[in-house]
């Protein structure tokens, strides 16, 4: 069975797909999805679906829900009597078992988009840490390349599931910035200007992307656009959270205005330092 969250739900399994309409079975296969080959408690179940006080009909209903899960596995995974003469219900209680005090998906993380997201932006992070700037850009694009927009964008989230799209959406986020950290010291600064403009107007408080934007403008022969980048943000953080721009920030900024021969080119060797940390204290 193959699922993909990272973007609208979709599952299948010997490609059928095998996606509920219902809101609630939607929740219970993203969270089941996030936990693969574990099992997850009732009681977890209960308060995704229901909130923190579930109704007394709660687990009876949740039952339902599970039994109708299985009903579309077993479709899917060939009807009553399947593939070769299997026993499609039989395979889908396999499948989707009953743990202890909770159900389980019986797959690997390899078969959930999010966990091959995983594995590839740390292996991104690491060639970036280990200097192979290439190695990094193309592990996290690869990375990024499995999202198809927000995590569980078409999911209702209850408090578990918020929880770990929130992550997800961060650990996208660092990805991002590593890759552009990684391009700049390739020398692309001319290809991600594009990028860092639309990124920053979707992250209008992200210093370290801004930081970025300005290295990049800088580099392109464009001080007066990366200046005014950087007056752009410290008004914004001036004027709606009262907060001057972070310490990197303004040093970076200040170099730029001293015309530091240290910004003029990318740094091919020495310590592989992200961009917003140039001018660390």
């Amino acid at each position: 069975m193959k699922i993909r969250i990272l973007g609208p739900l979709h599952a299948e399994t010997g490609g059928v797909p095998v996606v509920p309409s219902a809101a609630k079975m939607r929740q219970i296969l993203a969270l089941l999805a996030l936990h693969p080959g574990r099992p997850v408690p009732v009681a977890t179940l209960k308060e995704e679906i229901w909130g923190p006080v579930p109704p007394c009909s709660a687990h009876g209903t949740l039952q339902t829900y599970i039994l109708r899960l299985r009903r579309a596995l077993a479709t899917a995974l060939g009807g009553p009597y399947g593939r070769a003469g299997a026993d499609g219900p039989a395979l889908a209680r396999e499948l989707l078992a009953t743990g202890h005090d909770g159900y389980l998906l019986r797959i690997d993380e390899d078969d959930v988009d999010a966990f091959a997201f995983q594995r590839a932006a740390e292996a991104g992070h690491a060639a970036f840490a280990d200097g192979d700037s290439a190695g990094a850009a193309r592990l996290l694009r690869e990375a990024l390349a499995l999202w198809s927009g927000p995590a569980l964008v078409d999911v209702r989230a209850g408090s578990a599931l918020r929880t770990h799209a929130a992550r997800l959406e961060e650990s996208r986020l660092l990805a991002v910035e590593r890759r552009v950290d990684a391009e700049l010291r390739l020398g692309l600064h001319g290809e991600l200007l594009a990028d860092l403009v639309e990124l920053t107007r979707l992250h209008p408080a992200n210093e370290r992307l801004h930081a970025q934007a300005m290295v990049a403008f800088y580099r392109a022969g464009r001080q007066s656009d990366a200046l005014q980048h950087y007056r752009g943000l410290r008004r914004r953080l001036v004027d709606e959270l009262g907060l001057e721009p972070a310490p990197q920030l303004q040093r970076l900024h200040q170099a730029m205005l001293s015309v530091d021969p240290r910004l003029d080119t990318p740094a091919h060797g020495g310590r592989p330092t992200p961009t917003f940390d140039l001018y660390a204290a």
